[in-house]
C-alpha cells in the first residue's frame, strides 16, 4: 500500500465526513427558519372556531362573541321582527341577499339556517364602525314609523335591517357579512367552520 492510497482513503473520508456535519448545520439552521413559517398557536387560536351557546338569548337579545379579532353578533329575533322583514324590500339596496357576503345556507329572506337566529359579522360594511343595535320599532331618529328595528352606525349614518341588509341612500355599499357557521346542536352555533357532510 502507497501513500497515495492511504492519503485517496483519508481524503474521501475526510470529504464525508465534513459534508455530513455540513448537512446537520445546514438542517439545524433550516429547521427553525422553516417553522417561522407556521403560524404561531397563539395566531392559530385567533382563527380557530369558536361555540356561542344561545340557549339563554331571550326573543329580541343580542349577544356578542369575538372571532378573528371582529364582534360577533347573534340575534334572536321576534316573531314580530320576522314579519316585518319582507316590508322593507323596496327601501333596501340588495334585498335578495344576491351580492356574495353570506354562505349558500344563509342566501335566503332571513339570511339564516334557523329563522329565529340572525348571525352576523358586527362591522359595517362602509369603514368598519360597529353599529349599533336597535330593535326597537318607530325610533323617531331613524326615520319614525319606516324604522322596524336594525343597526345603525353612528360614524356615518348607515341602517340595516334585521336582517343585515344594507338600507338605499346610506354611504355602506354592501350589506353586513354572515360568517360561516353551523349549529352544532341546538344550544351551541359553531362560528369559524362549516359542518361537514
Amino acid at each position: 500500500m502507497s501513500n497515495e492510497d492511504v492519503n485517496q482513503g483519508r481524503r474521501w473520508f475526510l470529504i464525508g465526513s465534513t459534508a455530513a456535519v455540513g448537512a446537520v448545520g445546514a438542517a439545524g439552521v433550516a429547521v427553525p427558519f422553516v417553522k417561522s413559517w407556521n403560524p404561531s398557536a397563539r395566531a392559530k387560536a385567533a382563527g380557530a372556531p369558536i361555540k356561542i351557546d344561545i340557549s339563554k338569548i331571550s326573543p329580541g337579545e343580542r349577544v356578542i362573541a369575538e372571532w378573528r379579532s371582529k364582534p360577533i353578533w347573534v340575534v334572536r329575533r321576534t316573531k314580530e321582527a320576522l314579519d316585518n322583514l319582507p316590508k322593507l324590500d323596496d327601501s333596501l339596496r340588495d334585498p335578495r341577499s344576491d351580492m356574495d357576503q353570506q354562505p349558500a345556507y344563509a342566501r335566503n329572506p332571513n339570511r339564516s339556517i334557523k329563522d329565529e337566529y340572525l348571525i352576523l359579522i358586527g362591522l359595517c360594511t362602509h369603514l368598519g364602525c360597529s353599529p349599533t343595535y336597535r330593535p326597537e320599532l318607530g325610533a323617531k331618529d331613524l326615520g319614525g314609523d319606516a324604522w322596524l328595528g336594525g343597526f345603525f352606525c353612528p360614524c356615518h349614518g348607515s341602517k340595516f335591517d334585521l336582517a343585515g341588509r344594507v338600507f338605499q341612500g346610506v354611504p355602506a355599499p354592501y350589506n353586513l357579512e354572515v360568517p360561516p357557521h353551523y349549529y352544532e346542536d341546538d344550544n351551541t352555533i359553531v362560528i369559524g367552520a362549516e359542518e361537514k357532510a
